[in-house]
């Protein structure tokens, strides 16, 4: 099978407009605005309104990237969801979206790693491309982590935020996949899981004690905060080794922004200067598989990232999971959508 090469041509963006700041969870925990910023890194997030399911806030970051890369629907050979927090454990988020989109016949389908979706989502959207089996691909990273966040638990509840992030993959003859590395440890679920939903523990079932404690995020964070360090620094190195470059070849790296204190420790492993960091954790919080697409595309459209700068996309998460892909930039746009989700719906 000939090769091809693979470009995003677009990038889209969308957060809901419901905010939780800070100052709004010293009414719900014991906690504080200082404590927060000084161990997260966050100051706000962004949340879905009650009536709001994932493809509901996917599909104006969707629409955005399609018009940023010059595309209608139409033009589109699959679509691709990475999310934690699918609307449904069946159907794939991804096939609700593609009939939003007014796509009948689309292949679609979900990826989930959690807050790894994306850089697996990519890896697999670019594949599809780079092998010749879809010239056009839409790929988001969309979450509702507000719809399974435990509002009681302060180690958990001031850290997940909403939003989506998504691009527009298309064949290129510059082939702008450079290198990447994926990798997963499934031994201990309980480091990073969610509970209740699975085959595992099933909801709803009876005599099951606590079955609506279980459907939120559980989570040890000091084991996560060591692993995911580790394996991002070292998926970074792995992918760029593959891609015959080294740290200081990179324009900017685009972290998965889970707690800027992961960050500024991946980044100093890296020998990188802070300002080749692309950090929007003050605005959005941990959005999982979203926080990557959804920092690139305001790098991208504040004119950060130009052409033929080299970006890596690093990612740590459930499963446990982690991975980096090496990208070059090839002159794509950005949009940030700012219609709200309900208004999108009701024109769908």
């Amino acid at each position: 099978m000939k090769g091809y090469g693979v470009t995003i041509a677009g990038v889209g963006q969308y957060a809901p407009p419901g905010i939780l700041a800070n100052k709004d969870f010293e009414k719900l925990v014991d906690t504080t605005d200082e404590w927060i910023v000084q161990r997260t890194g966050m100051k706000r997030r962004h949340i879905a309104a009650d009536h709001e399911a994932t493809s509901d806030i996917a599909l104006p970051a969707a629409r955005a990237a399609l018009e940023a890369a010059g595309k209608l629907p139409a033009d589109l050979d699959c679509v691709v969801v990475a999310t934690a927090t699918p609307d449904y454990p069946f159907p794939a988020t991804a096939c609700i979206l593609a009939s939003r989109l007014g796509l009948v016949g689309t292949p679609a389908f979900d990826v989930q790693v959690a807050c790894s979706g994306f850089v697996y989502g990519l890896t697999a959207a670019a594949a599809l491309v780079r092998s010749g089996v879809y010239k056009t691909v839409l790929l988001l990273g969309a979450e509702t982590l507000s719809k399974i966040t435990d509002y009681t638990d302060r180690t958990t509840c001031v850290l997940f935020g909403d939003g989506v992030g998504a691009v527009v993959l298309e064949r290129s003859d510059a082939d702008c996949f450079l290198g990447c590395n994926l990798g997963t440890d499934g031994s201990d679920v309980s480091a990073l899981y969610l509970p209740v939903g699975g085959s595992r523990n099933p909801s709803g079932r009876k005599g099951m004690a606590g079955a609506d404690r279980g459907a939120f995020i559980r989570m040890q964070g000091q084991s996560v905060f060591k692993l995911a360090v580790q394996q991002m620094v070292a998926a970074t190195l792995s992918a760029l080794d593959q891609a015959g470059l080294a740290p200081a070849d990179v324009d900017f790296l685009i972290p998965h922004q889970a707690n800027l204190r992961i960050i500024d420790a991946t980044v100093k492993a890296l020998k990188l200067p802070v300002e080749r960091c692309v950090i929007n954790i003050q605005e959005y919080g941990n959005t999982s598989s979203a926080s990557i697409p959804m920092a690139l595309a305001e790098a991208v459209a504040d004119g950060r990232i130009k052409d033929g700068q080299v970006i890596v996309f690093a990612a740590f998460g459930g499963g446990l999971s982690w991975g980096a892909v090496v990208w070059r930039w090839k002159g794509a746009r950005a949009r940030i959508a700012t219609q709200p989700a309900a208004v999108a719906k009701a024109t769908a």
